[in-house]
């Protein structure tokens, strides 16, 4: 069993940044691909930025690329999502989630067996 705790989540303006965490409990947070992803309201949940077990090897949804950077400290199971150029559009609960299949990178939420409780950004324009 793994545990998911997001962090780092608030009110920004426009323009600004943010930096989540996700906590993960359990030793073999090293072995599993680690995902972020989002919810408006109103919409379903979306594909943010996946990274495999070593961090070798990250996935990042066309529309997203460039502005925000997956990265992971497997000695301190954590896995980080940098977020800039925030605009209101990224206002959304922002989930991590954590697949077993660490070789990998995926966008699909079906792949991901572990689930955080999510952190809320919101974007003031």
């Amino acid at each position: 069993q793994v545990q998911l705790v997001e962090s780092g989540g608030g009110l920004v303006q426009a323009g600004g940044s943010l930096r989540l965490s996700c906590a993960a409990s359990g030793r073999i947070f090293r072995a599993y691909t680690m995902g972020w992803f989002r919810q408006a309201p109103g919409k379903e949940r979306e594909f943010v930025a996946a990274i495999n077990w070593s961090g070798g090897n990250t996935y990042y949804a066309d529309s997203l690329k460039g502005r925000f950077t997956i990265s992971r400290n497997n000695a301190v199971n954590t896995v980080y999502l940098q977020m800039n150029s925030l605009t209101p559009e990224d206002t959304a609960v922002y989930y991590c989630a954590a697949s077993r299949e660490g070789a990998t990178t995926t966008s699909e939420t079906r792949d991901y067996d572990y689930w955080g409780q999510g952190t809320q950004v919101t974007v003031s324009s």
